[in-house]
């Protein structure tokens, strides 16, 4: 049985809702504004009416001290202009005053309708003369209309609130996103450009403190970066003259065991440290390309058979391409030097178009480099990378940035596949155009 839900998604557990900063400005200057509109439209509300029925109260007072003067001056005694003598209405309020022998006013609200006005005065003889009247319809209507203003005026605040929050939030939002998108180009190695300068802007807030910390912190890590690839290309240099030595006098040692070992050994320390200073040298990003055009199928079926008969390549489609054969010949190298070591066969390499991929059957690429990328001196997990010092695909990845390329990783399977299943893939894409600061020219290719 299965259950279907139609009409909406439901969202995974733990994934929360992303909301930019423009929003929440807006929402927050609105909800303020509201807050503001409404305790001031109730208070401008509660003051107009009491002011208006404490008029109400004076003014039935005065009515009544009136009639008072005429009902005790006239002859017979008749009570005028509305009042009444012991009103059995009268509020329990009043009639506790007049017990008093006290005058007084008073406002009856009802549930439905306007409010009654009271005055009410005792007379010698004991009795109380009264008068109610409803609130007035005048005042009625000038408070309906004052209710009406309060409520535009609130509503409008709240738009103009919310148009304000977008505006500012909106200007904010542009200078963050402007921020972070030079920090991301930062990131990705491009360590000449300036936050600061890309957010622009004539108003200074938090966010140039922003972009000034991280250009700081870009140009200090700059600054160790290049310090360990200077120390490293130094250390490198000043290795690879004893390493010759050494290698030299390894060649003059009488033939047997101890001396293969002593060869092979010296021989191992100078691939290392040719590796450590072109790896330098790839890093201080003054590399150039010397461009020439070829058939890419040709080119990589000629390079793996002289470096690995047995690896099987496959051309799908030829392609001619504007690159440079010695360093595609060098990313080619590493890749099936890694895949015979770390893999298994069988080997195979596919060409399709501008596109290569070298596939072994191995236990596949370790899951950090999947991650992460290739990082120098460390070769990944024990079953595919055990031995070696994490240059080979280090020193493709960077000369394939040389070529204006990209060199990408994958396994073909799963974890848990049955062994000859799987394996490591590379991939490299060679661009469409080649790169415009190659600092040389390349070659044309004439007509037959």
């Amino acid at each position: 049985m299965s259950l279907r839900m139609r009409g909406r998604r439901m969202r995974p557990a733990g994934v929360r809702l992303r909301t930019g900063v423009r929003w929440k400005i807006a929402v927050a200057i609105a909800a303020v504004g509201a807050l503001i509109a409404v305790t001031l439209s109730l208070v401008v509300h509660n003051a107009a009416r009491v002011s208006m029925l404490d008029n109400a109260r004076d003014a039935q007072m005065w009515r009544l001290v009136f009639a008072q003067r005429v009902y005790e001056t006239s002859k017979p005694k008749e009570p005028r202009f509305g009042t009444k003598i012991n009103d059995p209405a009268l509020p329990p309020q009043l009639d506790q005053l007049m017990r008093d022998g006290r005058r007084g006013t008073y406002v009856q609200e009802h549930a439905s309708g306007p409010p009654d006005v009271w005055a009410a005065v005792p007379l010698a003889n004991g009795d109380v003369l009264s008068l109610h009247v409803p609130f007035a319809d005048r005042s009625a209507t000038i408070m309906k209309d004052l209710d009406r203003a309060l409520i535009i005026g609130s509503v409008s605040v709240v738009f103009g609130g919310c148009a304000l929050g977008v505006l500012i939030g909106g200007q904010l939002s542009r200078r963050l996103r402007k921020a972070a998108a030079a920090a991301g180009r930062v990131a990705q190695g491009n360590t000449d450009v300036r936050v600061r300068d890309a957010i622009g802007g004539v108003v200074r807030d938090e966010t140039d403190e922003l972009a000034r910390a991280i250009d700081a912190l870009t140009d200090a890590l700059h600054e160790r970066i290049e310090a360990e690839r200077r120390v490293t290309a130094d250390i490198a240099h000043e290795l690879r003259t004893p390493v010759t030595g050494l290698l030299t006098a390894a060649e003059l040692l009488p033939p047997g065991r101890p001396t293969e070992l002593v060869r092979d050994r010296a021989q191992a320390m100078r691939t290392l440290v040719e590796d450590v200073l072109e790896v330098a040298r790839l890093d201080s990003a003054s590399e150039r390309a010397e461009l020439q055009e070829l058939t890419l199928g040709e080119f990589v079926e000629r390079r793996v058979r002289a470096l690995d008969p047995d690896v099987r390549v496959h051309v799908v489609h030829e392609s001619w391409v504007n690159t440079d054969p010695r360093r595609l010949e060098r990313i080619l190298g590493n890749l099936l030097a890694n895949a015979a070591k770390h893999g298994k066969g069988p080997v195979e390499v596919t060409v399709e178009g501008r596109v290569v991929r070298v596939r072994d059957h191995g236990p596949g690429f370790p899951e950090a480099l999947l991650k992460e990328g290739p990082s120098r001196f460390r070769t990944g997990s024990s079953d595919r990378a055990g031995q070696g010092h994490g240059l080979g695909l280090t020193i493709a990845t960077g000369q394939a940035r040389v070529l204006g390329a990209r060199l990408t990783f994958r396994n073909a399977a799963p974890e848990g596949t049955p062994e000859g299943e799987g394996g490591a893939i590379a991939v490299l894409w060679l661009p469409e155009h080649a790169p415009t600061t190659t600092g040389s020219f390349p070659v044309l290719r004439m007509a037959d």
